[in-house]
């Protein structure tokens, strides 16, 4: 990753690192890329992934666990459907062990630059 990439390219590049069957937040990712308040562009940028294939943004959350991007997902419940194949247990569109599951980029990998 170099300073030149966008910041949604910056995005994608962690996204792809979050490892399977886990899950991380917005905040999360924008932190970790030195923009501690762009949740919401982090957001944006999940939404816009959708058109890429390696992306995977249904391992991105709210900060609470909460699925708030499942309708950016085909289908109602794809979203779900995807982290409950991976073994994450939902109810009501939230993460029941969400402080178990989750990754945290900051401690899992190095500094940017």
């Amino acid at each position: 990753m170099s300073e030149s990439d966008s910041f949604f390219e910056k995005v994608y590049v962690v996204a792809r690192k979050i490892p399977y069957g886990r899950i991380t937040s917005y905040g999360a990712i924008a932190e970790y890329l030195g923009a501690k308040k762009s949740a919401r562009m982090v957001g944006w940028a999940m939404n816009a992934s959708h058109r890429k294939e390696d992306i995977p943004a249904h391992r991105v959350v709210n900060r609470k666990g909460l699925l708030t991007g499942k309708h950016h997902f085909e289908g109602t419940n794809l979203m779900q459907q995807l982290l409950e194949n991976e073994g994450v247990q939902i109810k009501e569109n939230q993460i029941i062990n969400f402080e178990e599951l989750f990754w945290n980029p900051n401690l899992e990998l190095k500094p940017l630059y």
